[in-house]
C-alpha cells in the first residue's frame, strides 16, 4: 500500500471523527493521539513528496543545462 499523503490524511479525519464519537474518556484520548499521529505522517508524506519534485526538477535542470554546454 502506497504510504500517501492522502491515505494519512483520511486516517486522521476518521480517527477525528471516532474521537468526537467516543463516549469513554480513554477511547477518545486514543483516538485523539492516533489522529495526532496520523497528521504528523500526512505531513511528513507530503514533506517527502514535495522534496521528491524539487529534486527531479533540479535534476532536470542539472542535465538541460550538461546537455547545452555538450553541443
Amino acid at each position: 500500500m502506497a504510504q500517501t499523503y492522502e491515505l494519512y490524511h483520511e486516517r486522521a479525519e476518521e480517527a477525528a471523527v471516532r474521537a468526537k464519537e467516543a463516549e469513554l474518556e480513554n477511547v477518545r484520548e486514543r483516538e485523539l493521539r492516533a489522529e495526532k499521529t496520523w497528521r504528523g505522517l500526512a505531513a511528513q508524506a507530503r514533506k517527502v513528496a514535495t522534496d521528491r519534485a524539487e529534486a527531479e526538477e533540479a535534476r532536470a535542470q542539472r542535465r538541460a543545462a550538461e546537455e547545452l554546454e555538450s553541443q
